[in-house]
């Protein structure tokens, strides 16, 4: 871990220098609120933190959740199982295939989600990992020239994009299905209430608008071959009873493969986001 600083009640541990922080705090003073302005505080300037072995049971995780924003009302009062254990959720199994892949969440929509937290219930014996990319250093750091040159661009993002990827060849009941889920033109670079920029990309993002469409593929390939280097990613390793949170609107994210049938199992509440893509 590269630093170490002291908030109000608790200590942070810096993973890497741009993305990943580790908060020391047991699950009652997290659950009290008290913390919830630093902690969002914290997250928007490091993309992701970490609580490590809570082992926090739903009703907690719940109750956590709140404190720090409105949750997302996914199926039971929020919380989402994360498997690709067909016998859990048969749905969400064949939708996260394409976790795999560099994303943010809710590229289809007006207004992405602000922020994801996830708890491990169970772990995989390999892989599953959780990787996160620093969009916004990714952006700070790209040359001028380029800064100039792509601030302009919109980019089409759709399911049917990130599906693709991982069932190349659907059926018509799948292009049904995908398609549902209208496409969204959303810019390139994301420009922020606070005024910070950001990269909107991954594997969602279909083309760009106005631009050859083997041209556009090569340059958001470029842009996410930059955005996903070392020096802009934390991996996750995670631990029995870990609590993650990311800045869904600051970050790309993805899973390392894992066997879908080790029974890996996460619960995930998602915060209401509350800025478009400007």
């Amino acid at each position: 871990m590269n630093a170490i600083t002291i908030q109000r009640g608790f200590r942070v541990f810096d993973f890497t220098p741009r993305i990943g922080s580790l908060i020391e705090m047991d699950a009652a003073a997290l659950a009290s609120g008290r913390h919830a302005a630093e902690i969002m505080d914290l997250l928007e300037r490091r993309g992701v933190v970490v609580f490590h072995g809570l082992h926090l049971n739903d009703e907690q995780q719940l109750a956590i959740s709140r404190t720090l924003g409105e949750i997302v009302p996914l199926r039971d009062k929020g919380l989402l199982p994360i498997t690709l254990d067909k016998k859990v959720d048969a749905f969400a199994a064949e939708y996260l295939n394409g976790s795999f892949l560099w994303h943010f969440d809710g590229a289809s929509d007006d207004i992405p989600p602000r922020a994801a937290i996830l708890n491990a219930k169970k772990l995989s014996a390999s892989g599953g990992q959780t990787e996160f990319c620093n969009s916004y250093a990714a952006w700070e750091e790209l040359p001028a020239s380029v800064k100039t040159s792509i601030e302009k661009l919109r980019v089409v993002h759709s399911v049917e994009a990130a599906q693709r990827h991982v069932k190349p060849s659907p059926s018509d009941e799948d292009l049904r299905r995908w398609r549902r889920h209208e496409p969204k033109v959303h810019p390139l670079v994301w420009t922020h209430k606070t005024g910070r920029k950001s990269l909107a990309l991954g594997c969602t993002a279909s083309h760009i608008e106005g631009m050859e469409p083997d041209e556009g593929r090569k340059l958001l390939a470029a842009l996410t071959e930059w955005a996903t280097m070392p020096r802009f990613v934390y991996r996750h390793e995670w631990g029995p009873g870990d609590l993650l949170i990311w800045d869904n609107t600051g970050t790309l994210h993805r899973v390392m493969p894992y066997d879908a049938d080790s029974g890996r199992l996460m619960t995930r509440t998602t915060l209401v986001g509350g800025e478009p893509l400007l």
